[in-house]
């Protein structure tokens, strides 16, 4: 693509031709800016069930646990939550009874989590959500292929930034 102008246009300004680095540096408000409309849109979803006992940042915790059982360390790193925050989330997630909290077996010092039966209801309350959300996304082939170029696109920049953290590539072309 080189330097070609790209045509950009938000609501924040009128459209205007910018360049792919432009672009790129736009990119990590919009993730931002995204982030916060997830959570706002699970908080509507949460009232509409009516559930008013968690947050929306504690539901997308319990996404991330699934149906999995995992360690506390787990957790952290596959949802890339601060240490003292994410202990307050689990904290009350156990104690609204959204998650089983016990020893590990093999380990006693380190906590096992998974969703109780609460938690999984939850769970597939905010899937049915999803589902509604992807149907109005996707209505055609090129919608899913557009969805799909999306998510491939913003999991390689998650690992370039990820390495940026990780390796301190500066100085690097």
């Amino acid at each position: 693509m080189g330097d070609a102008p790209i045509e950009h246009g938000s609501a924040e300004r009128a459209e205007a031709p910018v360049t792919e680095v432009l672009l790129y540096a736009d990119i990590a408000r919009v993730i931002d800016h995204m982030q916060r409309r997830l959570h706002d849109v699970v908080r509507v979803e949460l009232g509409r069930i009516g559930v008013d006992d968690i947050s929306p940042m504690q539901v997308l915790m319990l996404l991330n646990i699934g149906h999995d059982e995992l360690t506390v360390r787990d957790l952290m790193e596959r949802g890339y939550y601060l240490g003292s925050n994410a202990s307050y989330n689990l904290k009350h997630l156990v104690e609204q009874g959204y998650v089983d909290r016990g020893a590990s077996a093999r380990d006693r010092r380190a906590a096992r989590l998974r969703l109780s039966e609460k938690g999984e209801w939850l769970c597939a309350e905010i899937g049915k959500l999803e589902g509604r959300q992807s149907a109005q996304l996707l209505r055609s082939p090129a919608d899913a292929q557009d969805l799909e170029t999306t998510y491939r696109m913003l999991r390689r920049l998650e690992r370039i930034w990820g390495d940026i953290v990780r390796y301190d590539s500066r100085g690097q072309d």
